[in-house]
Parts: structure tokens; C-alpha cells; sequence
């Protein structure tokens, strides 16, 4: 009997150090519908065509490590105009630790870093959010 797989045990590579990742978000990507119509067409319905693709950005969290700033670094090339772009792949993995599903992404870079929540009141984690935009997502089943 086949299970679904959980989405707890995964890994990202962001052509940097290698990071664990508390959560990745944003695995997906819209295609605009073009509604085309002669005028001459019998059907009162439009002819629906496929039009642009629209990649949603990736949001990924993590607890923050003292003394690792790979990922903050990365933040900071991001300039007017310019920012330094990655391919960033994460990988849904089996219980062997084993590749089901690799999400392939394209031309990537930060374009927001959150900071953590802090209170004193809870003992909880200090996370930190990344937003990532990018220009795509492939998505491949080995």
C-alpha cells in the first residue's frame, strides 16, 4: 500500500553553505488565462488560451545560528538594480533519505529578510523569514 509522503523531511540547496530549513513555501506558479474571441464564433463562450506565467516567491524560515551569516551575506548583494541570482533547488525526500520530488528554481534572490519575533513572555525559537523572487519553477520526479 502507497502512502503520501510527509513534507517535514526535506532539503535546500541555495549555492551557499549548506542551511536546514524550518519550512519552504511558495512551491508554485500561476498561468494567466487570455480569453480570445472572434467575432464571428457561434459559441458566446471565449476560446481560453494559456498566457504568462507567473512564479509565486518562495518563502523559507529558519531558527537563527550565532555566527552564521551565509544567508544575511546573500541578502546584502541586493542593490538597486542589481542583486546576485542563484539556482536554489529543494528536494522532498523518503524515509531512506532518498529524492521523490526536486523543485528546480531559476535565477533566484532575496527580496525580503525578516527578522525574528521577539518576546519575552515565550520560549520559543528565534526565526528568521526569507523571501525569495525568482524567475521559475521546474519541478521533477526521479
Amino acid at each position: 500500500m502507497s502512502y503520501p509522503l510527509p513534507g517535514y523531511h526535506f532539503q535546500v540547496d541555495w549555492g551557499g553553505a549548506r542551511l536546514g530549513f524550518a519550512s519552504v513555501s511558495g512551491l508554485d506558479q500561476l498561468t494567466d488565462v487570455i480569453e480570445y474571441r472572434e467575432g464571428n464564433m457561434k459559441s458566446p463562450h471565449p476560446v481560453l488560451l494559456p498566457g504568462l506565467q507567473k512564479p509565486s516567491r518562495l518563502v523559507m524560515r529558519r531558527g537563527i545560528v550565532a555566527g552564521d551569516a551565509d544567508l544575511r551575506d546573500w541578502v546584502r548583494t541586493v542593490r538597486l538594480g542589481s542583486a546576485e541570482r542563484r539556482d536554489l533547488t529543494v528536494t522532498l525526500l523518503n524515509e531512506s533519505h532518498e529524492p521523490v520530488a526536486v523543485w528546480k528554481v531559476r535565477n533566484a534572490w532575496p527580496c525580503r529578510f525578516e527578522g525574528p519575533a521577539l518576546d519575552a513572555l515565550k520560549s520559543e525559537v528565534a526565526i528568521e523569514g526569507l523571501e525569495i523572487a525568482h524567475e521559475g519553477i521546474e519541478v521533477e520526479f526521479p
